[in-house]
């Protein structure tokens, strides 16, 4: 059970958290506890499921290449299949979703070739078609999501800096998260041969160039009760999908908004997340977001997620790749 702290803990640091060398310390200093109170209950709700990592997400791009893939799996293979998706180390999002293309997963790769080979060896060791849809232009980012309302806030995209080489070891030593010991920052500095005041740097500029979206705590929207969780997709004219993009962000609900490249057996542009705890009251909104940003009786679908197999941090380290073959 979660209580009042908890619920602060999880909700008002899932983006600036604080860089000082003892950030738990700096937690506990805001919300009047100790900080080795506010690191054990990390270490609790990282426990309990409610509590993906304390980490970086990147802007598209930043540090590498990344798509959004799907399949449509046997239901009787699903599971099998699944396993086999999640296994790979560039897989860092597996969602089984209602519909006959059922399997949506996230890859993350150093490059545009290594997320190639990726997507060829799923195909190859499932046996089943793979469809790749990268992004194209995002209409609403990622900074978080409020447990009280059900929403992101919002922000514009910015800048176009990518992770510098000399960055590129600390990739890998954050990819699981922020270490939950007293000085998280030692231990990533140790893991990436450098030393803390430099990994501070480096978070600190990615977040200033824009190369991150938020350094904070990911939480596990359905083990927090929000369980009917929709991605709803749109068949938008070319010409008139960045104008509806830019009205449906705006859309009470829509905590994610996006277009995608289109695929000859997939013919969705444009996309939108939509989370909340009762399905009708999910559906609902997306209804009404379509019909705020101009698209009724236009083309849709409304995939609900049905099981998470895998959420995790992106793996963009070349070492990763290199490890799967």
């Amino acid at each position: 059970m979660t209580d009042a702290l908890d619920l602060r803990l999880l909700n008002e640091f899932q983006r600036g958290f604080p860089l000082e060398a003892r950030p738990f310390d700096a937690v506990g200093a805001r919300l009047g506890a100790r900080g080795d109170e506010v690191l054990w209950r990390y270490r609790r709700l990282a426990q309990d499921g409610l509590v993906s990592r304390i980490g970086v997400a990147f802007r598209p791009g930043a540090a590498g290449a990344s798509t959004l893939a799907a399949m449509a799996v046997p239901p009787e293979r699903l599971e099998a299949v699944a396993a086999c998706v999640s296994a790979r180390p560039e897989v860092n999002h597996n969602y089984e979703r209602e519909h006959r293309v059922n399997l949506w997963f996230v890859l993350a790769a150093f490059g545009a070739e290594a997320l190639a080979a990726a997507l060829a060896a799923v195909a190859r060791d499932t046996g089943l078609p793979v469809l790749s849809l990268p992004l194209e232009a995002e209409y609403h980012i990622d900074l978080g999501f409020d447990l009280h309302t059900g929403r992101a806030p919002r922000a514009a995209a910015r800048a176009t800096s990518r992770v510098a080489e000399a960055e590129r070891p600390l990739l890998a030593a954050i990819a699981d998260g922020l270490p939950l010991v007293p000085e998280p920052y030692a231990a990533l500095a140790r893991a990436a041969g450098m030393d803390a005041a430099r990994v501070r740097e480096i978070l600190l500029r990615w977040l200033e160039t824009g190369i991150a979206r938020r350094f904070g705590v990911v939480v596990r929207h359905r083990r927090l009760g929000y369980e009917a969780n929709a991605m709803a997709v749109w068949d938008v004219p070319d010409t008139l999908v960045d104008e509806a993009g830019a009205r449906l962000a705006l859309a009470p609900g829509v905590t994610l908004c996006y277009r995608r490249r289109r695929d000859p057996q997939w013919r969705y542009n444009l996309y939108c997340m939509v989370h909340g705890r009762e399905r009708a009251a999910v559906r609902a909104q997306v209804e009404a977001a379509g019909a705020q940003a101009g698209l009724a009786g236009t083309p849709h679908e409304v995939l609900f997620s049905r099981r998470c197999f895998q959420q995790r941090g992106a793996r963009y380290a070349p070492q990763a790749e290199a490890a799967h073959g």
